[in-house]
C-alpha cells in the first residue's frame, strides 16, 4: 500500500488545475509515475490493489486499472496475476532529493557545448521585446496595419489554393512571392533582380547566418562598419569569423582603409542606405570602390537593405547590387520593417552561382517558410497594397520624427544632442552631459522608457555615449509622454 504522504501526493496531483485538461486515469497514471521517477516507489515496490486504490481516491476501480494499464505498457511497473502490480526492477530512478554533492555539481555546471555553439550561446543571441514600449527601435506601426485586407487576401489564398498550402513549401519561397519582391526590387531599389536569383528566408537575421557560414570559413577575415549593427557581429562571431572594424563617417564607411589593408579579407558587411546605427548614406563614390574591390580580390559584398523604403528627405540612393556588374553581391531585405514584425518573411537577392548552395543550406535550418503567409505577401504586393502602405506609413513616421526631435528640443536640449536622420525607424543621439549612459538608460528603464546604447555599437566600446530611439511605433501623445518623463528622471540624476 501507499504511505500516507504518497496517496496525498497522488491526490493533490490529480486535483491540480493545470491538469483539469487530462483524463482522470491519466492524472492518476501521471501522478504515480512522478513517484516512481522522483525515486519514492523504489524497484520492487508493491503498489496498492486497484480496488483498494480507487476507494482511496473516490473513482471506479475501471479508472484506476487504466491507469495501471499505461504504467504497465510504459515499463515502470509490472503485473503479475494473483500477486498484483509492483514498481519495475529495471526502474532505478534516483531521487533528486538524495543526488550527491558531485551529482548536483554536475547538474548545474555549465553546458558542454561545442565551440561555434558556446560562441552562439555567449553572445547572447538576438532578442526582441515582446511588447515595445517607447522608444525600443527598429519596431514598425502595427496597430493601423489593414489587417482586413490582408486576411481578405488569406481567405482568397486558402479558397484557390486549398490544402495545397498545408504541404511543405518551396525551400526557395513560393514563385508568386519571388516574382513579386524581384519586381518590387527592381523597381523601388535599382536592383538587378529575376524571381531565380531570390531566396525566400524568415528574417534578415537568417540570411546574415547563411552568409557567415557559407561564404566563410572559421578564421577567416570581414570588414565591418564600426559602428556596426549588433546582429550581424553576433552572427559574424558565431561562425568563428575575424570581424575588421572599420569607421563610419559622414560619407558611409571608409573605403580606403579597406583598399589599402594588407591583409585580405573575404567579405565586406555593410548598410550602405541608411548605415546602423548613425543613419549616414554610403556616398556613390565609395560604393564604386567596393564593388571593384571586390571583384579584384574576389570578395563578396554583403549589403543590409534593412529599412530604405523609409526616407524622408528625397529619394533613396539605389542599392549597391544594382550597380555591380560582377555578381559579387548579396542583398539582403525584410519585411519585418515595412510590414509587422511577426510575419517572418525576409529575402536575399543572390548572385546566380549562390542560389542552389544556399537553398540547400536554408533546407538544413528550417527547411521553408510558410507557404500561406507567402501567397497572401505575394497578393499584397501584386495588388499594390504593399506600395500604398509603404507611402502611408512614410508619412506617419516623419510626422513622428519630427515630433520627436521637436520634443528632445523643448525637454531635453541641456542632455543631448539629436542626429535627425534621413530615414529609418530610429534616431541617434549624443549625450552631452556628464551622466554615465548605462546610469541613463538604467534609469530611463525604471519609468518604463527603453533605450538602446551607441557606445557599445563601436568595436572598442569607445564611441560617444548615447542612445538609439525608436520613434516609428509610437504616437506623438507616446512620444510626448515618455519625452517628458525621460526628462525627468535625467534632472534627477543631474541632482545627485
Amino acid at each position: 500500500m501507499f504511505r500516507h504522504s504518497q496517496l496525498e501526493s497522488v491526490k493533490a496531483w490529480i486535483v491540480r488545475p493545470a491538469h483539469a485538461a487530462m483524463p482522470l486515469h491519466a492524472r492518476i497514471q501521471r501522478a504515480i509515475r512522478q513517484l516512481i521517477v522522483d525515486g519514492a516507489l523504489g524497484p520492487g515496490k508493491p503498489l496498492p490493489a486497484s480496488r483498494a486504490l480507487a476507494r482511496s481516491l473516490e473513482v471506479s476501480r475501471d479508472t484506476v486499472e487504466a491507469a495501471y494499464a499505461q504504467l504497465h505498457a510504459e515499463g515502470f511497473i509490472n503485473r503479475r496475476v494473483g500477486s498484483g502490480s509492483f514498481v519495475a526492477e529495471m526502474t532505478e530512478f534516483a531521487s533528486n532529493r538524495h543526488l550527491s554533492q558531485r551529482d548536483t555539481l554536475l547538474r548545474n555546471q555549465a553546458p558542454n557545448l561545442g565551440k561555434r555553439g558556446g560562441a552562439m550561446f555567449r553572445s547572447g543571441g538576438v532578442r526582441e521585446m515582446l511588447s515595445p514600449r517607447p522608444f525600443a527601435h527598429g519596431i514598425p506601426e502595427t496597430r493601423s496595419f489593414p489587417l482586413q485586407l490582408w486576411e481578405r487576401l488569406e481567405r482568397q489564398v486558402r479558397k484557390e489554393v486549398g490544402a495545397q498550402t498545408l504541404l511543405h513549401g518551396d525551400p526557395q519561397g513560393t514563385a508568386p512571392l519571388r516574382r513579386a519582391i524581384a519586381d518590387y526590387v527592381n523597381l523601388e531599389r535599382g536592383a538587378r533582380a529575376t524571381a531565380d536569383r531570390i531566396l525566400v528566408l524568415t528574417s534578415s537575421q537568417q540570411a546574415l547566418w547563411l552568409c557567415a557560414n557559407m561564404l566563410l570559413d572559421p578564421g577567416d577575415r570581414i570588414f565591418v562598419e564600426d559602428p556596426a549593427y549588433y546582429g550581424a557581429g553576433k552572427a559574424f562571431d558565431a561562425a568563428g569569423l575575424e570581424c575588421v572594424p572599420v569607421q563610419v563617417d559622414r560619407q558611409g564607411i571608409v573605403v580606403d582603409r579597406i583598399i589599402t589593408e594588407p591583409r585580405r579579407a573575404k567579405a565586406v558587411f555593410l548598410t550602405p542606405s541608411h548605415q546602423f546605427p548613425t543613419g549616414v548614406t554610403l556616398t556613390l563614390d565609395r560604393r564604386m570602390a567596393l564593388i571593384e574591390w571586390a571583384m579584384r580580390h574576389q570578395a563578396w559584398i554583403i549589403e543590409d537593405d534593412y529599412d530604405s523604403e523609409f526616407h524622408y528627405a528625397g529619394k533613396p540612393t539605389a542599392c549597391v547590387q544594382g550597380l555591380d556588374p560582377y555578381d559579387r553581391t548579396i542583398y539582403i531585405g525584410t519585411f519585418t520593417k515595412s510590414l509587422f514584425p511577426g510575419l517572418r518573411i525576409g529575402y536575399v537577392v543572390l548572385p546566380p552561382q549562390l542560389v542552389k548552395p544556399m537553398t540547400v543550406a536554408r533546407t538544413l535550418l528550417d527547411g521553408h517558410s510558410a507557404p500561406m503567409a507567402q501567397l497572401t505577401l505575394a497578393r499584397f504586393m501584386e495588388g499594390g497594397h504593399f506600395g500604398a502602405h509603404v507611402r502611408t506609413m512614410r508619412g506617419v513616421y516623419a510626422q513622428r520624427l519630427g515630433v520627436l526631435a521637436d520634443l528632445l528640443g523643448k525637454h531635453l536640449s541641456d542632455f543631448l544632442e539629436p542626429g535627425i536622420p534621413a530615414g529609418g525607424l530610429q534616431m541617434p543621439c549624443v549625450l552631452t552631459c556628464d551622466i554615465p549612459e548605462r546610469t541613463a538608460i538604467d534609469a530611463a528603464r525604471r519609468v518604463g522608457i527603453e533605450l538602446m546604447g551607441l557606445s557599445a555599437l563601436h568595436a572598442a566600446g569607445d564611441g560617444k555615449a548615447g542612445f538609439l530611439m525608436g520613434f516609428a511605433a509610437y504616437t506623438p501623445l507616446e512620444i510626448e509622454v515618455a519625452v517628458k518623463k525621460l526628462g525627468n528622471a535625467f534632472r534627477t540624476l543631474a541632482k545627485l
